[in-house]
């Protein structure tokens, strides 16, 4: 395999960094709750968020995936180090950066429980907001595919909510989604759905409009933002607008070309 083709596999796929030898019985049983974690260049930032996502899920099995997406500092180590003595801590690594949407596909991918929430690495996604996510989910049984947060009292430069305002208005002008904030990382949905919907990278800005395509509706929690603790941005800035207008087109097109699936049967010689 060429180095194109080891880079690929290393994005679609990872490579799994276990940092447990023995995991107990209870943790080897399927968790009702996988929570993916894109990260890169956040060591400042995982062993804080880490708690407080245990915290949030106390009283559920539940299992946490930080999707390291090529980090150059010291989350990989950081991980390994917290991971030692928590058993329901996974690390799965890309080798190279390949992007947010591609490492929250490779977290669902390897997620073994049927439910995933998704939240940003950096802090700003408060964790205490995660069981009304799922209350929501459940609530709405087969009906509902996806429960999104929208974030109020954004912490983000004027600057940056500028432009996340202007990419949110075209996004809902053009697909008419019904989503106030798609940028929000705070989200929870079913896997085999999410799995399910056309990959492409960056999915994970479009997914409310994906998942009613699908047919499912949309539920909504509004959650806090909070400051980032540590660290700066690691994800495109530039890709809320301009980077995502050919993706924008992309989406448009899929939703106006999706057709009813046929309700298929097979008559039998004995049904005659």
């Amino acid at each position: 395999m060429g180095a194109i083709g080891r880079l690929q596999e290393a994005c679609h796929l990872g490579t799994l960094v276990e940092s447990n030898e023995f995991m107990s019985e209870t943790q080897k049983l399927t968790p009702d709750v996988s929570v993916v974690v894109p990260v890169r260049n956040e060591a400042g930032n995982v062993a804080p968020l880490v708690l407080e996502i245990a915290s949030a899920l106390s009283g559920r099995a539940f299992e946490i995936i930080y999707v390291n997406d090529g980090s150059s500092d010291g989350t990989e180590v950081e991980l390994i180090e917290l991971a030692a003595s928590r058993a329901w801590l996974r690390q799965i690594k890309h080798e190279a950066s390949c992007g947010q949407s591609a490492a929250v596909r490779t977290g669902v991918i390897h997620a073994r429980a049927p439910v995933v929430v998704t939240l940003d690495g950096d802090g700003q996604n408060d964790p205490a907001f995660i069981p009304e996510l799922l209350r929501v989910l459940e609530a709405g049984g087969d009906r509902i595919g996806l429960v999104a947060g929208q974030r109020v009292g954004r912490k983000d430069t004027g600057f940056k909510k500028f432009q996340s305002r202007i990419a949110n208005g075209v996004r809902s002008a053009v697909l008419r989604d019904g989503t106030r904030d798609t940028g929000c990382g705070l989200k929870a949905f079913r896997r085999d759905v999410f799995l399910a919907l056309p990959y492409f990278d960056g999915l994970h800005r479009f997914l409310p409009a994906l998942v009613r395509r699908e047919g499912y509706d949309i539920g909504y929690v509004d959650v806090v933002d909070r400051q980032r603790r540590a660290g700066t941005s690691n994800y495109g800035l530039w890709d809320r607008l301009w980077v995502g207008i050919l993706d924008l087109m992309g989406v448009w097109w899929l939703i106006r070309r999706k057709r009813r699936v046929p309700q298929v049967s097979e008559v039998k010689q004995d049904d005659r």
